[in-house]
């Protein structure tokens, strides 16, 4: 019997990952996953208290009059013109930013613990770990305790429609070495990060009035990470993302016209064409989209139909999606030449399309993965300008044919060997 409320480890987590919880000083939960031998078979265990002297979460505070007020939930606000519940937190204003020009603080919160250092503020208690991960210090979406999930509205008026933002927020640090990138992880590790995905996927889809479970990966400067940390996050919204939200409307409308899954339908006519497809293993395919808009841009997606979320992969799926993933990353880093044949260190976006958690909808969804870079050659960047962030009309600087055939000059792949 499982000690959580959906997740249930599969043959491999539970021989080789071990999930140890706890809680941090101010009450967020916290998780060590944990694939060295020695930590699985309990021969060693991980320091599970945290040593900050940190107030609760969601204790009242004084304010700049030094009078106590209560903490405040974020807000979201609906967008009359389009549907979209936006979010608004305040609080990431006060978020460290290690990483880039706009630095603002020193030492990094995601590293493991180091006695000593005069940098005594990171969240993992251990002075060392494997994975793992915990709520979001400075989230952008938080259930409070005590916070109804009511509507009201801004200035009174029902044009604007409010209330508490109550999602969750979670932050996945995929190795303690925090100058290391996850192209050069061991598929081992990316196998257990696949696990930490399917892990919170299933649990955080079992907390009530979560809609959409959201793990997705920001690298790079240039995509405009504030912590240097081979990392990714995962977003619990208590609604459904408009992206999700579009796509949704149009292969419901693709089943109730054909009987079809369109997901299932695009893939295969990838697959069909080939010429976009950019890899293949015994569980995976990975092809640029007929209709790519980036300038790099790879959707990677199961070949077994009825896979709608992360935790529904089985224990082969879960190790081919590794070493998939770590192919990915080191051909992206290959993707743009600087003269010297060494490529570069892609910036990219790593964005997991899964099926809402209650939408009626979900059944005719499949689980995607859609990997993109702003990066359009090896010292420019697209910017999203005018028609692309005024009106959401996207013009490409390439073409998705142009995109995979880069691919293809980087020989062909063997998935077991570069992984």
């Amino acid at each position: 019997m499982s000690q959580y409320a959906q997740y249930e480890p599969g043959v491999y987590a539970k021989e080789h990952i071990r999930i140890t919880p706890t809680t941090l000083a101010d009450g967020r939960d916290f998780f060590y996953l944990d694939d060295e031998p020695e930590f699985v078979s309990g021969e060693r265990t991980r320091q599970l208290e945290d040593p900050r002297d940190l107030p609760y979460r969601f204790a009242p505070h004084m304010n700049a009059d030094g009078v106590e007020v209560r903490y405040e939930a974020p807000q979201m606000r609906r967008d009359p013109l389009t549907g979209d519940w936006i979010p608004m937190a305040t609080a990431r204003m006060n978020r460290p930013i290690t990483a880039g020009a706009g630095a603002t603080a020193k030492g990094n919160p995601l590293a493991a613990r180091k006695p000593g250092d005069p940098y005594q503020d990171g969240e993992v208690p251990d002075t060392d770990y494997d994975v793992v991960i915990f709520e979001n210090r400075f989230p952008s979406m938080v259930q409070v305790p005590g916070t109804p999930n009511d509507v009201s509205y801004v200035d009174g008026n029902p044009l604007w429609q409010v209330r508490p933002a109550g999602g969750r927020c979670e932050v996945i640090c995929f190795d303690p070495n925090e100058h290391g990138l996850p192209a050069d992880l061991p598929v081992s590790r990316l196998r257990t990060v696949v696990e930490a995905w399917a892990f919170r996927t299933a649990e955080l889809s079992a907390i009530p009035g979560i809609e959409q479970i959201f793990p997705f990966e920001n690298h790079g400067e240039e995509i405009g990470v504030s912590l240097a940390h081979p990392h990714g996050q995962i977003y619990a919204y208590p609604f459904i993302a408009p992206k999700l939200e579009t796509e949704l409307q149009h292969t419901q409308a693709y089943f109730e016209r054909t009987g079809g899954n369109l997901l299932h339908d695009l893939m295969m006519a990838e697959i069909d064409a080939d010429e976009r497809v950019v890899m293949r293993n015994h569980s995976w395919v990975a092809y640029v989209p007929a209709t790519a808009r980036w300038p790099l841009e790879v959707h990677v997606a199961p070949l077994r139909d009825g896979i709608l979320t992360l935790d529904q992969l089985d224990d082969d799926e879960r190790w081919d999606l590794a070493q998939m993933y770590s192919t990915l990353l080191k051909r992206g880093n290959r993707f743009f030449d600087k003269g010297d044949g060494k490529g570069m260190d892609l910036p990219y976006i790593a964005a997991w399309h899964q099926a809402p958690v209650r939408d009626a909808r979900r059944d005719h969804y499949r689980l995607n993965l859609q990997f993109f870079s702003f990066r359009r050659a090896a010292n420019k960047i697209k910017y999203l300008a005018g028609s692309e962030s005024g009106m959401a009309a996207w013009v490409s600087d390439t073409t998705p044919e142009l995109i995979a055939a880069r691919f293809h000059e980087l020989g062909p792949v063997d998935i077991s060997d570069e992984g």
